[in-house]
C-alpha cells in the first residue's frame, strides 16, 4: 500500500517551490491563488527570501504547507492509500486525501500560525530535543519537574522533543542528561508547541476548524493525536483541534501504518526529515522522496 507523508515546520529552505512554480502551470496558478488568500506574496519569500524571513511563523507554516500540497497536486499517478503528516504536515495530508480543500487548508494553516505566534508571546516557553533515552524515561523525568514540561514529539525511538515553560525545560534537560541522555539541547523555536502552553491557540483554532467544511476522505489519515487510521470527518476535526496541545505520536503512527500494510512511504514536501525518521523507526521500510 502506498503511504504519503508530509513534513512540518523546520523543513523550509530558501528557494523552496521555485522549480514547481516555473515548470508547472497548475503549480503557478495555485501559488498565485495562495498569494491572494494570504494577502501578501509568500512566493517572493519562499523563492528569494532569507532563512530569517522564512523562519517567521506566519510565513513558515503556510510555506511548508504550500510546497507539500502543490507538489502532491502536480505528481503523476498520485493515489494515496494512507496519509500522515508531522504536526503542521497533518493539514497537508488532509488536503492530499480530500478532507480539506486547498483554500480551506491554507486559511486554517495561516490562522494556526498566527494563533500559535500569539500564544508564544504570553509566557516564555521553548522546546528541547532529547537523544538516547527510552520514551518512558523521558516521560518520567518530565513528570518529576516543577512547572510545565511534557513530551511533545515522539519522532523515532531514542529521539523525543520536550516542550513547556523555559525554566522547566532547562531543568528537564539537566535531569535528562543525569538520567543518561546522549544529548538534551534547547531548540531554536518560538515557543512550546504541542504542550498545554498552546491552549490559547487551540481555543482560537477550534473556532476556525468548526466553521470549516470537512469532507469524507478518499483514504484514511493517521493522526498525530491517536496514531490510528481515521476516515470520519467529524473525528478528524476533533483530533485536529486537540493536536495543538497534545503530543505528535510520529513513531506510533508509522508503526501502525506498517502494521496496516504500508509498503512504500513517499515524503512529499521540502526536505527529507521524515524519510530519515521512518528508516530509524523501521530499517526495513521502503522510503522515497517525491
Amino acid at each position: 500500500m502506498k503511504a504519503y507523508v508530509f513534513p512540518g515546520q523546520g523543513a523550509q529552505f530558501t528557494g523552496m517551490g521555485k522549480d514547481l512554480y516555473e515548470n508547472s502551470a497548475l503549480a503557478k496558478e495555485l501559488f498565485e491563488k495562495a498569494n491572494e488568500i494570504l494577502g501578501f506574496r509568500i512566493t517572493d519569500i519562499m523563492f528569494e527570501g532569507t532563512a530569517e524571513e522564512l523562519k517567521e511563523t506566519k510565513v513558515t507554516q503556510p510555506a511548508v504547507f504550500l510546497h507539500s500540497v502543490i507538489l502532491a497536486k502536480t505528481l503523476e499517478d498520485f493515489k494515496p492509500e494512507m496519509v500522515a503528516g508531522h504536526s503542521l504536515g497533518e493539514f497537508s495530508a488532509l488536503v492530499a486525501n480530500g478532507t480539506l480543500s486547498f483554500e480551506d487548508g491554507l486559511k486554517l494553516v495561516s490562522q494556526r500560525a498566527l494563533a500559535m505566534q500569539k500564544a508564544c508571546e504570553i509566557t516564555p516557553s521553548t522546546m528541547a530535543a532529547v537523544l538516547g533515552l527510552a520514551d518512558n524515561v523521558v516521560e518520567e523525568v518530565c513528570a518529576s519537574i516543577d512547572g510545565v514540561v511534557v513530551a511533545a514529539n515522539y519522532n523515532c525511538p531514542g529521539q523525543l522533543v520536550i516542550s513547556g515553560e523555559t525554566t522547566a525545560v532547562e531543568k528537564a534537560c539537566e535531569a535528562m542528561k543525569a538520567a543518561g541522555a546522549k544529548r538534551a539541547l534547547i531548540l531554536p523555536v518560538g515557543g512550546a508547541f504541542h504542550s498545554p502552553m498552546m491552549e490559547p491557540a487551540r481555543e482560537e483554532l477550534a473556532a476556525a476548524i468548526e466553521a470549516t467544511t470537512f469532507s469524507t476522505p478518499i483514504c484514511p489519515v493517521y493522526q498525530n493525536v491517536t496514531a490510528n487510521a481515521v476516515s470520519d470527518a467529524n473525528e478528524i476535526k476533533k483530533n485536529l483541534i486537540i493536536q495543538l496541545t497534545a503530543p505528535v505520536k510520529w513513531t506510533q503512527s508509522v508503526q501502525q501504518m506498517i502494521a496496516d500494510g504500508a509498503t512504500l512511504f513517499t515524503e512529499v514536501g521540502p526536505g527529507k526529515v521524515l524519510a530519515g525518521l521512518i528508516n530509524k523507526i523501521d530499517k526495513e521500510a521502503a522510503v522515497a522522496n517525491a
